[in-house]
């Protein structure tokens, strides 16, 4: 009896915890966890890939993603998501889906996604945009620059839709079924044209171009509210709080910077450095595209200062990719798992080299032209533990130049942490960033942008 007795307390206990569901839907899979409210430990997680790419694999279908979302919270523990007390939603920034207001869940009411990595704006195209009042930017992949391209190449497309938002906008609409749709300054400055200092639209700019301003989102601040949950869903109850969608990247940073005299450094496909600016730092009026920090809207009017490197996880895959090749039309074939870890082998074997790589085969946004270069090439230094070590410190030396140490120091920065699938599976990158950046730096807690936007809701107490 006093087995059951103590078994029925632990049941009684788990059904009086309160969850938040956090949500993130990526560019290629949608991961959604539970965080028990009190402790904010994650009790639930699942993740699937989206497989949602068209053809040209810059579009994806906007159904396929919603299946997927449909599909990662059912298997969440459905006497878990009853006890769900609020949603949090994050995603990719930057792109763009079209609606139709009040009948969007249709398949033929809703637009194919948009994004960010679509190129069709081209140089030409963007330098005869207007120019925004805003410290951003206009880039190819972003939202109003893709409304615009739209506007002079397809513009009967616009005519059938009356809402535009990101994918996680729209997920937001559909929940809390809203007519319209809101958005967050975080993915609104993703977009473009809108001004971080009154968290305004250039709407004035935007309207003498005739862009149909109609379709620009609602403003509401970052970590506020965007509505309700109009029915029940996968047992979470109607009439949850949902959270406005924030940044993916605000809400990986958020997961991981545990003190704001921290800087976050995660390398996965690429690579990013950031910090948080002092609460009253302003960005500048105006954008500043050679320069190699962006300023990220972050909460309460803060900012993140961000060094964004396209080049960093990529790159060694691609030097792997290029001897797996090369192996094959030789005649010897092994895996690219296999090789890696060869590669890793051999590089902690060669403490130092002289050889110097530049990794930046995909240029920077501040300097698309900067391209991958390999000098003090000699007969001593060819092995691939001298070339797979110059290459780590390559990526690192990349980073540091654009956000050199002296200024993390400047800004109070006591320690980095570290996260990121290439930093956790290359020793050898590790101990390039150790050496690249003169400070602790502590590992082991990846960032995770659904946890973080569960946490951040979890602050707010909403």
């Amino acid at each position: 009896m006093k087995y059951c007795y103590f078994d029925a307390i632990k049941l009684r206990a788990a059904a009086m915890s309160s969850f938040i569901l956090g949500l993130d839907l990526g560019t290629t899979s949608v991961k959604v966890v539970l965080v028990e409210s009190d402790s904010k430990a994650v009790a639930a997680s699942h993740s699937l890939p989206t497989v949602s790419d068209l053809s040209d694999a810059k579009e994806q279908d906007t159904g396929r993603i919603i299946d997927c979302v449909n599909r990662c919270v059912s298997h969440l523990p459905r006497e878990k998501l009853q006890h769900v007390h609020s949603i949090g939603l994050t995603g990719q920034m930057h792109g763009v889906l079209f609606w139709k207001a009040k009948s969007g869940k249709r398949s033929g009411d809703t637009s194919q996604l948009i994004t960010w990595q679509d190129g069709r704006c081209s140089n030409d195209f963007l330098s005869s945009l207007p120019r925004p009042d805003s410290h951003v930017s206009t880039a190819t992949g972003f939202g109003c620059a893709t409304i615009f391209w739209y506007m002079k190449h397809r513009p009967e497309f616009l005519r059938d839709f009356t809402v535009a938002g990101t994918i996680q906008d729209y997920v937001v609409s559909m929940l809390c079924g809203l007519d319209g749709c809101v958005m967050t300054p975080q993915n609104a400055a993703s977009w473009g044209f809108f001004n971080t200092s009154s968290n305004q639209w250039n709407e004035n700019i935007l309207r003498s171009a005739g862009f149909p301003v109609h379709l620009l989102p609602r403003c509401v601040p970052s970590g506020g509210l965007a509505g309700k949950t109009r029915s029940v869903w996968h047992g979470v109850p109607a009439g949850t709080p949902v959270g406005a969608a924030l940044g993916d990247f605000q809400c990986s940073v958020y997961s991981c910077m545990s003190a704001r005299t921290d800087a976050v450094l995660n390398i996965s496909t690429s690579a990013q450095l950031t910090f948080a600016m002092p609460a009253d730092f302003r960005p500048p009026d105006s954008p500043q595209p050679d320069s190699p920090v962006s300023y990220y809207p972050y909460f309460d009017s803060s900012f993140l200062a961000v060094a964004a490197s396209l080049n960093g996880g990529n790159v060694v895959a691609a030097f792997v990719a290029m001897l797996t090749a090369w192996m094959k039309e030789l005649g010897a074939e092994l895996s690219d798992a296999g090789l890696y870890e060869k590669l890793i082998g051999c590089a902690l074997n060669q403490d130092a080299s002289d050889l110097r790589v530049i990794p930046t085969i995909l240029g920077e946004r501040h300097d698309p032209l900067c391209l991958g270069q390999v000098t003090n090439i000699s007969a001593s230094n060819l092995s691939l533990g001298h070339v797979v070590r110059a290459l780590c410190r390559g990526v690192m030396a990349n980073v540091a130049s654009m956000m050199p140490p002296e200024r993390l120091r400047q800004a109070g920065v006591t320690r980095i942490v570290g996260s990121g699938s290439a930093l956790s599976r290359n020793e050898v990158l590790r101990q390039e960033v150790e050496r690249a950046f003169p400070l602790p730096i502590v590992y082991g807690q990846n960032a995770d942008s659904a946890v973080g936007v569960a946490m951040v809701l979890c602050d707010r107490g909403v």
